[in-house]
C-alpha cells in the first residue's frame, strides 16, 4: 500500500506543494500511482525523501541534491554516513555557540568584554580558533605554525573580513566551473588552485606546491574539511583536491 501525498506531507512535516515541486523537478518522483492516477509514495521513496531533507538541512541546494542523488555512483549508505558526519559537526558547532552565548551573557553581567569577540564575529558559523588547540598539537613545532601565529596575531577585523571575502570568491568561482562541467585538470581550475595556494602563502605561511598537495589530501580524508567544501558544492572536496594536484604537476612539483 502506497502513501498519498497528504500522508507523506503530514508525516514529514512539509507541504504538499513542496512534494509536488520535488516531483516536477525530478528530485523525488512517487514510484506508484493509484487507479485514479494519484501519486503514491513507497517506503523506499520515504527513505529518499529523508535524505533530501537531511541535505536541505545541511544547506545544500535542490540542484546540487538532484545532481548528487542522480549520479550513477551515488551510494545511499555512504551518503547517510556523510550526512551523519556533517550533522554531528553542525551539532557540535551549535553546542559551542550556545556555550559562547552563555559566557557572553555572564561576561555582560559582570561587566567583562569577551576577548576577540569582535574579531570572530565576521566569520559567522566559522571560527578560525575552533581547532587552534589541535593545530598547535599537530604542527606547533613547525616553522609554518610559528610563522602563521606571528602573522595572524597582527590581523584586524578588517583583515579577517578581507580574507573571508577572498576565500568565498574562490569557492564561488570553483562552484561555477563545476556547474559548467569544467574538469579539475582544466587550466581554469588549476589557476584557482594556484590562487588559493598564493592566498595561504600571503596570509599565513610560505606554501610550496608540495605543502599545498599535503593540504589537499586533508581535504578528502578529514570529514570536517570535506564537509566545509561539500556545503559550497557537492563534490567540491574531491574536485579541489584534484585541481591542486594538477596545479602542482603543472608547476613541476
Amino acid at each position: 500500500m502506497g502513501h498519498t501525498v497528504g500522508q507523506v506531507a503530514k508525516v514529514a512535516g512539509i507541504s504538499v506543494r513542496t512534494l509536488h515541486h520535488y516531483d516536477e523537478i525530478g528530485l523525488l518522483e512517487p514510484s506508484e500511482r493509484s487507479a485514479a492516477g494519484y501519486r503514491l509514495y513507497t517506503d523506499d521513496d520515504l527513505v529518499t525523501l529523508q535524505q533530501v531533507m537531511f541535505f536541505r538541512e545541511l544547506g545544500f541546494g535542490l540542484d546540487d541534491i538532484a545532481r548528487l542523488m542522480h549520479d550513477p555512483a551515488f551510494d545511499r549508505r555512504e551518503a547517510l554516513r556523510l550526512q551523519h558526519r556533517m550533522l554531528a559537526d553542525k551539532a557540535a558547532q551549535l553546542m559551542k555557540m550556545m556555550d559562547s552565548v552563555d559566557r557572553t551573557l555572564d561576561g555582560l553581567q559582570k561587566g567583562i568584554t569577551m576577548e576577540k569577540a569582535e574579531l570572530f564575529e565576521v566569520f559567522g558559523d566559522f571560527n578560525p580558533a575552533e581547532y587552534e588547540e589541535e593545530v598547535q598539537e599537530r604542527w606547533g613545532n613547525t616553522d609554518a605554525y610559528r610563522e602563521s601565529a606571528r602573522r595572524t596575531k597582527k590581523y584586524t577585523t578588517a583583515d579577517w573580513q578581507r580574507l573571508k571575502n577572498e576565500s568565498e570568491q574562490i569557492g564561488t568561482d570553483t562552484a561555477g566551473l563545476m556547474d559548467a562541467g569544467v574538469p579539475a585538470t582544466d587550466a581554469r581550475a588549476m589557476d584557482l588552485a594556484e590562487q588559493a595556494r598564493l592566498q595561504i602563502d600571503a596570509w599565513f605561511y610560505p606554501c610550496s606546491h608540495e605543502m599545498h598537495v599535503n593540504l589537499a589530501e586533508m581535504y578528502i580524508v578529514d570529514p570536517r574539511f570535506m564537509a566545509t567544501y561539500e556545503k559550497i558544492h557537492v563534490g567540491m572536496a574531491q574536485y579541489w583536491h584534484d585541481a591542486i594536484l594538477a596545479n602542482a604537476k603543472r608547476a613541476g612539483g
